[in-house]
C-alpha cells in the first residue's frame, strides 16, 4: 500500500478536482447572471493584476513548503518562518496597491472604477497565502485528502454567500457587486484554513524557540520558492507581451484591429480553454509528484518508477483528450459556448497538446529534485522563443495562425529540453 501512495494521492486530487472544477463552473454562471456584463467587464479588467499579485504574494510557497516537508525538514520551524516571509511580502504588495492603485486603474487599465476593486485584491492576499502555506505542508505529508475536502467545502461557501449577497449588493451598484465579489474570497479561504485545522496531527506542538526566525529555514524556503515564482512571473511577462506584439505587427501588415482583437478573443476564450479544459488531472498528477520525488531524493530508482508513471499518465490524459477534442471540436465550442469560433485553431493545435500535457509533469520533477533555477531559465528561453517567433511569423501574412504557431514551437521547445534535463539528471 505505501507504494501506491503517490497513486492513491494522485486519483484523490482528480476526484477532488472534478468536484471543484463542476461547483467552480456552476458559481460562475450564477454570478455571470447575478451580476450582468458591465459588473464582469470589471471584474474580467482587473483579474491579470489579481492573478499576478497571487503569484508574488505566494512565493510559489506551497511547492517549497511540500519539498522540504518531505524530505524530512523540520515542518513546525518551516511553517514559522514561511509566515514570516508571507506577512512581510504581503504588507508590502498592500502597502504598495494602496499607493499604486489609482495610477494602475486611471493611466493603465484605463477604468478608474477599478482603483477600489484592485485595493480590494490586495486584502485576501494574505488569507490566500496562508491557506497555500497549510496546503503545501499536507502535501509534504502526502496527507492530500484535507486538500481536496477544504477544496471542495471552500467552493460550497463560495456559491452559499454568492447566491445569497450578491443579489442584495447589485442593487447597490456595479461596483459593490465586484468589490463583494472580490472580498468574498477572503471568508472561502478563512474556511478553507478552518478545515485545514482539523486535520493537523494531534502532536502539532509549537514551541517556543520555533517562533524565533532562522536564517537557514528561511533560505533553504526562499532557495526553492524564489527561482519557481520566477519562472511563473516571466510566464505572466510573457503573457502580457503577447497581444502587444501580435496587435502591432499584424496592423503593420495591413490587418483591422476588429479582426485581431475578435480572433484573438476566439484563439484564448474557446480554443485554448478548451484545449486545457481537463488539465485539472495533470494538476493533481504534479501536485502529487512533487512530494513523492522529493521523499524519494536518494532513491534513483524509485524517482524513474515514479517519473515513467507521471508521464505515461500524462500522456494518456493527453492524447485521449486531445483526440475527442480534435474529432468532435465543433459539437463540444457549441455545448460549452454556444459557438463554433476557434474550431479552425483547436484542429492545428490539438495534436500538440498531446505534448502540453507533459510539460507540468516534466517542469515539477526538475523543481523536485532541486533543479528550480533551471526550470526558471527553461521558461525564460521559452518565452523568448515564443515572442520572437511570434513577431517573425506575424510578418508572413498568416493572421493569428502566427500566435498559433508560436504556440506550437513553445510546447514543442520546452518540452523537449525539459525532457532532456530529465534525462541527464534522472534517466543517465
Amino acid at each position: 500500500m505505501k507504494n501506491n501512495k503517490f497513486i492513491v494521492s494522485t486519483l484523490i486530487l482528480i476526484i477532488g478536482g472534478m468536484f471543484t472544477k463542476l461547483l467552480g463552473f456552476i458559481i460562475k454562471i450564477i454570478y455571470t447572471r447575478i451580476i450582468g456584463e458591465d459588473a464582469i467587464s470589471l471584474y474580467v479588467l482587473v483579474m491579470p493584476t489579481y492573478s499576478l499579485l497571487i503569484t508574488i504574494a505566494s512565493l510559489a510557497l506551497p511547492i517549497a513548503i511540500s519539498k522540504l516537508v518531505a524530505e524530512g525538514k523540520n515542518s513546525i520551524k518551516l511553517a514559522i518562518n514561511t509566515g514570516v516571509i508571507i506577512l512581510f511580502t504581503n504588507f508590502v504588495i498592500i502597502l504598495t496597491m494602496f499607493l499604486t492603485s489609482s495610477f494602475i486603474a486611471t493611466n493603465l487599465l484605463n477604468e478608474p472604477r477599478c482603483k477600489p476593486l484592485l485595493f480590494a485584491c490586495s486584502l485576501t492576499l494574505p488569507f490566500i497565502s496562508i491557506s497555500s502555506l497549510i496546503k503545501g505542508y499536507f502535501f509534504g505529508k502526502q496527507k492530500v485528502h484535507p486538500y481536496a475536502i477544504s477544496n471542495i467545502l471552500e467552493q460550497v461557501v463560495r456559491l452559499i454567500i454568492i447566491s445569497l449577497i450578491l443579489p442584495v449588493l447589485i442593487k447597490k451598484g456595479i461596483i459593490y457587486a465586484v468589490l463583494g465579489l472580490i472580498l468574498l474570497s477572503i471568508i472561502s479561504e478563512i474556511s478553507s484554513i478552518i478545515i485545514f485545522m482539523f486535520f493537523l496531527p494531534k502532536k502539532f506542538v509549537i514551541h517556543k524557540e520555533d517562533l524565533k526566525p532562522s536564517k537557514y529555514y528561511i533560505k533553504e524556503i526562499l532557495g526553492v520558492s524564489i527561482p519557481t515564482v520566477s519562472s511563473r512571473i516571466i510566464g505572466n511577462i510573457g503573457f502580457f507581451f503577447e497581444p502587444i506584439i501580435l496587435t502591432n505587427v499584424l496592423i503593420f501588415c495591413g490587418y483591422d484591429s476588429t479582426y485581431i482583437i475578435r480572433e484573438y478573443g476566439a484563439y484564448n476564450a474557446y480554443s485554448l480553454a478548451l484545449l486545457t479544459m481537463p488539465g485539472f488531472f495533470i494538476n493533481a498528477l504534479c501536485q502529487a509528484i512533487v512530494p513523492e520525488v522529493s521523499k524519494y531524493l536518494h532513491n534513483k530508482k524509485m524517482i524513474k518508477r515514479r517519473v515513467i508513471q507521471a508521464l505515461t499518465f500524462s500522456f494518456v490524459i493527453g492524447f485521449i483528450s486531445s483526440i475527442i477534442i480534435f474529432m468532435f471540436r465543433n459539437l463540444l465550442l457549441s455545448v460549452v459556448y454556444n459557438t463554433t469560433t476557434g474550431a479552425n485553431y483547436i484542429s492545428v493545435l490539438a495534436p500538440v497538446f498531446v505534448l502540453f500535457y507533459l510539460e507540468a509533469p516534466l517542469m515539477s520533477t526538475l523543481q523536485a529534485i532541486g533543479k528550480s533555477m533551471l526550470t526558471m531559465k527553461i521558461t525564460t528561453f521559452g518565452v523568448i522563443v515564443k515572442l520572437l517567433s511570434l513577431f517573425l511569423l506575424s510578418l508572413c501574412h498568416i493572421g493569428i495562425y502566427s500566435l498559433v504557431y508560436s504556440e506550437i514551437i513553445n510546447i514543442i521547445f520546452v518540452v523537449l529540453i525539459n525532457a532532456f534535463y530529465i534525462k541527464k539528471y534522472i534517466f543517465n
